[in-house]
C-alpha cells in the first residue's frame, strides 16, 4: 500500500516538476521573443517596414493568422494601417468603430473570443476583404506620454483562444513597438520637412529663371534613375537626389542680363555663368545638413568638373570627382540638350547621343553613360514631360517600359523596321516631339 502511495507520489511529482519546466520554457520563449523584437525594431527608422517586421514578428510569436497594426491619423479621425498580414489594400475605419476603435478609445486590453457575438465587432472590413474573424485580442500602443497613438490587433489563435499570456505578451511586446513607431514617425517628419526645405530653394531657383523652370527637378529624377540602374544604395541615391536639386542654386547669384541672354555669350560672360558653380557650394556649405548629407555642396558644386580636369570650378580630374557629380554631369547634360529654350525645342536624339558619346571618357565616366542608356523608355518620358504626366496615355507608356533609351537609339537608326520597332519609335517620337499635346 505505501509502494503505491509512493509510486503515485513520484508521478505526481515527475508531472509537475513537467508542468513547471513547460511554464518556464515558455516564459523563456516569450523573453527571447521580446529581446529578438527589441533588437530588431531598435535599428528601423522607415514606418513602413517597421510596421512589416512588428506584424511579421508578433503573428509568428503569437501563433495568429493575422495581425495589424492600425495608427490614428488624427486630420482625419481615423485608424489605418498599409500593413496588414494578408491584406494588400490599405485599411481605414472611423476612431471609435469595430474593436480596434473601442480599445483605442478606451484604453482597454480586449480579448474577445468569438468576434460575432460581441456588439463592439464590425463586421464590414470581413466582409470587403471575404476573410472570417473568430477571435480577437487587441490592445493599445501608448507613446512615452501615455497618449494613445494606435491599436495591435491579432486575430484568429491557431491553437483555440487567445489566453491572458497572451495578453500580457502582446502589451509588452506593443511597449516596444509603440516607441520604434514614434521614433519612426518623428524620423518621417524630419525628412519630409527637409525634403520640402530642399524643394523650396529648388522652386525659388525656378521661380526666377522661368525658361528653365523643372530643369534641377528633372536633372535629379534622370540622376536617381541612373543610380537605381547602377544599384546605389538607399543613401547614396538620397545624398545625389538632394544635391541634384540644389545643383544651380549658385544661378541665384548670376546677373539677369547674361544668365537670360538669348544670343551667345561673351568670354567674360561665360566665365560669370561658370561662376555658379562655386556660389552653389558657398551657399550649400552655410546650409547645417544632417551626417549622411554633408557632401552635398561638394557633390552639387562638381557637376560641371570633367574626367579631364578640363572642368570647372576647381578642375578636378578622374576619380577626384565624386561618383554622384558624375551622373549629375550625364543627367544635366542630358536634361539641358532636351528641355525648351527661348528660341529652339529639343535637339535631335541622336545628336545628342552622339554629343554624349563623344564626350565619354573625356567629359563623362563611361560606366554611367554606359547604364544612362538603360533608362526605360517610359521612365524616360515621364521625366522629359515631367508637369503633364496627366495627360500621358498610360497604354502608350506600357508598351514603351520594356525597351530602354539605347534601343530607340538603334532602332531609331535601322533601315529596315519591324511592326513592332515602328510601333514603338512612333509612340516615343510622339512625345518627344510633344506632338501628343498642344502648348
Amino acid at each position: 500500500m505505501r509502494t503505491m502511495k509512493k509510486s503515485s507520489e513520484q508521478s505526481y511529482d515527475q508531472e509537475h516538476q513537467q508542468n513547471e519546466l513547460h511554464i518556464l520554457q515558455e516564459k523563456k520563449s516569450q523573453l527571447d521573443a521580446l529581446l529578438q523584437i527589441t533588437q530588431s525594431l531598435s535599428s528601423e527608422l522607415n514606418l513602413l517596414r517597421l510596421l512589416q517586421r512588428i506584424t511579421a514578428e508578433v503573428k509568428k510569436i503569437l501563433e495568429a493568422d493575422r495581425c495589424t497594426v492600425f495608427l490614428y491619423d488624427a486630420d482625419k479621425n481615423e485608424l489605418w494601417s498599409k500593413v496588414a498580414t494578408g491584406i494588400r489594400k490599405e485599411i481605414r475605419f472611423p476612431a471609435d468603430k469595430g474593436i480596434a476603435g473601442y480599445v483605442f478609445q478606451s484604453g482597454e486590453v480586449l480579448n474577445t473570443p468569438d468576434a460575432y457575438s460581441d456588439d463592439r465587432f464590425n463586421p464590414e472590413i470581413d466582409k470587403k476583404t471575404g476573410y472570417h474573424t473568430r477571435s480577437i485580442l487587441c490592445v493599445p500602443l501608448n507613446n512615452k506620454m501615455r497618449e494613445t497613438i494606435g491599436v495591435f490587433q491579432v486575430l484568429n489563435k491557431k491553437t483555440g483562444t487567445f489566453t491572458t499570456d497572451d495578453e500580457h505578451l502582446l502589451s509588452a511586446i506593443a511597449l516596444i513597438a509603440a516607441s520604434a513607431v514614434e521614433n519612426a514617425q518623428l524620423y518621417e517628419e524630419q525628412r519630409r520637412s527637409f525634403l520640402s526645405f530642399i524643394e523650396t530653394l529648388a522652386t525659388t531657383l525656378d521661380t526666377r529663371d522661368y525658361i528653365t523652370a523643372g530643369h534641377s527637378r528633372r536633372v535629379a529624377l534622370y540622376a536617381n534613375e541612373i543610380a537605381r540602374i547602377m544599384k546605389l544604395d538607399v543613401t547614396a541615391r538620397e545624398l545625389l537626389y538632394y544635391a541634384s536639386l540644389l545643383h544651380d542654386i549658385g544661378k541665384l547669384g548670376v546677373p539677369e542680363i547674361v544668365l537670360f541672354k538669348d544670343r551667345k555669350l561673351t568670354e567674360d560672360e561665360y566665365e560669370i555663368i561658370k561662376g555658379h558653380a562655386l556660389i552653389t557650394k558657398n551657399i550649400l556649405q552655410k546650409i547645417h545638413f544632417p551626417k549622411k548629407f554633408r557632401e552635398i555642396p561638394t557633390i552639387a558644386s562638381s557637376h560641371h568638373e570633367r574626367l579631364d580636369g578640363g572642368g570647372y570650378p576647381v578642375g578636378l580630374r578622374g576619380d577626384d570627382i565624386p561618383l554622384c557629380s558624375k551622373i549629375m554631369a550625364v543627367a544635366d547634360v542630358f536634361d539641358a540638350l532636351t528641355s525648351r529654350r527661348q528660341f529652339q525645342d529639343r535637339m535631335d536624339l541622336e545628336k545628342i547621343i552622339h554629343l554624349i558619346d563623344t564626350e565619354t571618357g573625356v567629359a563623362f565616366e563611361p560606366y554611367v553613360v554606359y547604364n544612362f542608356k538603360f533608362i526605360p523608355l517610359d521612365r524616360l518620358i515621364m521625366i522629359l514631360e515631367f508637369g503633364h504626366t496627366s495627360e500621358l496615355d498610360r497604354s502608350d507608356l506600357d508598351k514603351l517600359k520594356n525597351y530602354h533609351l539605347r534601343d530607340i537609339v538603334d532602332i531609331r537608326s535601322k533601315s529596315g523596321k519591324s511592326d513592332l520597332e515602328l510601333e514603338i519609335e512612333n509612340i516615343f517620337m510622339r512625345y518627344y516631339l510633344r506632338q501628343y499635346r498642344v502648348d
